[in-house]
């Protein structure tokens, strides 16, 4: 049975693609050589950031390219980084409290509540919410909504206020883990563990494994939900 085939933009080009791809496959299928903008395929590394506008929507609209599916008509742009000035810092030097964040990150005083981060959000993640959070202080509350965060940038592409959220949310999350998380003592023991090679022949095992091989015991491995 012959595909039926959708018409989209990429990069101002026009292309004929399969119906039901993902921007991902629709730009492997058009020819396109992907070195950058492309990572897990799975919605977890964030390297895909696309923005697109469908046909007939006057709305610029942001997603990942491996979870978006195109439609006819689509104009779609890959944005494999989105530009940050992100300050360095020595964990060791900060404090847990809203003033690292006055030092670091002055912008996220800017914000203004508008929730446009949160709407970009591929992952619908409360982007706003850790924010303000950030804003009173309450770092584990911020860290624990900024979690799933993948850093693709998109909240802060849509951002007014100019506010680089996803640097804010992982620096919460720094202070929170190393300073206010209570202490695992199963974490100790398996850092401590790693440190003494128990490990050790299990990942010269899966460094020597082809692609085909690691992929197998990806998606074989038992996952353990508590």
């Amino acid at each position: 049975m012959e595909k039926k085939m959708v018409t989209v933009y990429l990069s101002g080009e026009l292309f004929k693609v399969p119906e039901g791809s993902t921007i991902i496959m629709a730009l492997e299928y058009a020819g396109f050589q992907l070195k950058r903008g492309v990572g897990c395929r799975e919605g977890y590394c964030g390297a895909c950031a696309t923005v697109y506008r469908e046909k007939g929507d006057y709305k610029l609209k942001g997603g990942l390219g491996c979870q978006t599916v195109v439609t006819e008509g689509m104009a779609i742009t890959q944005i494999p980084f989105v530009p940050a000035e992100k300050p360095l810092y020595e964990l060791e030097t900060l404090t847990p409290d809203v003033g690292t964040f006055t030092n670091l990150f002055p912008s996220v005083f800017r914000c203004v509540a508008c929730n446009t981060c949160t709407k970009a959000c591929p992952q619908d993640i409360q982007v706003m919410d850790y924010i303000q959070s950030i804003i009173r202080g309450d770092l584990e509350s911020a860290a624990n909504i900024s979690f799933d965060c993948i850093r693709c940038g998109l909240c802060a592409m849509r951002c007014p206020a100019e506010i680089v959220q996803y640097d804010n949310g992982i620096l919460a999350r720094r202070l929170y883990g190393k300073y206010l998380a209570k202490k695992s003592p199963e974490l100790d023991n398996r850092v401590e563990e790693v440190k003494n090679g128990k490990y050790d022949a299990d990942i010269e095992k899966l460094n020597k494994m082809d692609r085909d091989e690691l992929s197998k015991v990806y998606y074989d491995r038992e996952i353990k939900i508590t």
